[in-house]
């Protein structure tokens, strides 16, 4: 019997990202009206602990740090087939940055008690740091394992893991407690029916406020974050055009130029 954590965050759906703002005094992203989603690898981290139960029993349990309007991607979540749900929402916790928000989800795996994996995706489309998970590791003092496209369980409760690195991949072998961020290559998210939908509504979520988490405040939210956004850009990309006259002949030396200059051929 394994419990699962599945830490999950809610992002702005990339098809609305020209409507992010900053906020110009806070320096943090304005999300307010903007449609939310689920971080898609996140989708591959909760089918990861989905198969962990579905092998040997136990419980999964998503967990996130955001707003209550979120509430929605953790019912999304549970639809797939999480067993409950922990959002953690207080108004000190805008603005945290990624070893802040480390700090919050560190109490919150806490606050549910004995746990064998923390599932995470390995970045997130808002700000692809990639850091919670081994901020996140390091607080609770357990391994953690980045950027995993393979796990395959052996004897003895072990797994070994199968890792990508910059020119290939490193295989390692470990058992739980443990966190893992995966990557996409790792497996495919399930279909979400509409018996999970229907299922999702009666499922358990627990909204946990600071109060019930006790952080240091002067650790969490801006105060308590060492890296704040200097500024946000948002770059539009056209392709160049460029006609070309003349006859057919003609037409067809000036592309193979064109080709033989930009090095395609």
């Amino acid at each position: 019997m394994k419990r699962c954590i599945v830490c999950v965050k809610p992002v702005p759906d990339p098809r609305h990202w020209d409507r992010v703002r900053m906020d110009p005094e806070t320096k943090t992203l304005k999300r307010e009206g903007i449609p939310i989603i689920m971080n898609p690898l996140d989708k591959h981290a909760l089918e990861a602990a989905l198969s962990v139960r579905e092998r040997g029993g136990g419980e999964v349990i998503l967990l996130s740090m955001a707003p209550p309007f979120t509430a929605s991607t953790l019912r999304e979540g549970l639809a797939m087939g999480a067993d409950r749900a922990v959002l953690l929402s207080d108004p000190s916790f805008a603005g945290s940055d990624t070893l802040a928000t480390a700090r919050i989800l560190e109490a919150g795996c806490r606050w549910i008690g004995d746990f064998d994996f923390i599932f995470l995706g390995n970045l997130s489309v808002d700000g692809s740091t990639g850091q919670v998970c081994s901020q996140l590791a390091e607080l609770l003092d357990i391994p953690s394992v980045m950027h995993v496209m393979e796990l395959q369980w052996l004897e003895g409760e072990e797994v070994m893991i199968t890792r990508k690195i910059e020119y290939g991949y490193t295989r390692l072998r470990g058992k739980a407690p443990m966190a893992i961020s995966v990557r996409k290559e790792l497996n495919k998210p399930r279909y979400t029916s509409f018996a999970g939908i229907i299922a999702a509504e009666s499922k358990d979520i627990s909204v946990l406020s600071n109060e019930e988490l006790k952080v240091d405040r002067s650790l969490i939210g801006l105060q308590g974050s060492p890296t704040k956004m200097a500024g946000m850009e948002l770059r539009r990309f056209e392709r160049a055009r460029e006609k070309l006259e003349g006859s057919p002949d003609e037409i067809v030396r000036k592309l193979l130029d064109k080709i033989y200059l930009y090095g395609v051929i």
